[in-house]
């Protein structure tokens, strides 16, 4: 079992894969990586990581006290969104599954700011955020960021790391195809290697 202090050490080794940033549902993709050696590295393993992965984006707040059935619903929504950029990076058509599983967590949460009235300080309009609903917002936020990502200008830019194992997507910024340095170092080397092989 990996302690606090290993987990937070190995998500601050991940780097953000470019568009991250920007799209909390290409870092939600991310959020489960395939490294080298056959390991890998899940943000969202446990309620703790899960909770730390949604608060440093503002999206919970750090002592939401998550459940298992939370982190459970954040990886299940995951592997859906992952499987809607796979889909579109490949140029296939999406899962209905996955698409229904986006418009689902889209629509359970009311988006309009609701009329509350105060004793004291009269009417005033809000977003209701109740703290039993902080992970069915969450889950909203993200599943309309994907919707926006895969309809949205960025689509055409969307990619997956060219450098073996890792499974991580990114929006690609002139010929760059890997999502770190890290990443393009190895694919790099990889190609020398496989020259000076083919040329023993």
């Amino acid at each position: 079992m990996r302690s606090v202090e290993e987990s937070v050490r190995e998500e601050a080794a991940l780097p953000a894969a470019p568009g991250e940033a920007e799209h909390p549902a290409l870092a939600l993709a991310n959020s489960a990586v395939a490294l080298p050696g056959g390991h890998t590295a899940d943000l969202l393993g446990s309620p703790a990581r899960a909770e730390r992965w949604l608060a440093r984006r503002g999206l919970a707040p750090a002592d939401a006290g998550l459940a298992d059935m939370c982190a459970s619903q954040l990886r299940s929504l995951r592997e859906q969104v992952r499987s809607l950029l796979a889909a579109r990076v490949a140029g296939l058509p999406a899962l209905p599954a996955a698409v229904t599983a986006i418009n689902d967590a889209m629509t359970r949460v009311p988006t309009a700011s609701l009329l509350l009235w105060d004793e004291r300080t009269g009417p005033r309009r809000a977003a209701p955020h109740p703290t039993t609903a902080i992970v069915e917002h969450a889950l909203a936020a993200l599943a309309t960021d994907a919707a926006d990502l895969l309809t949205g200008p960025e689509a055409a830019r969307l990619t997956a790391c060219a450098s073996p194992p890792c499974n991580r997507f990114l929006l690609k910024h002139g010929r760059r195809q890997w999502c770190s340095t890290r990443c393009g170092d190895r694919a790099r080397a990889a190609r020398a290697y496989a020259r000076r092989t083919a040329t023993d």
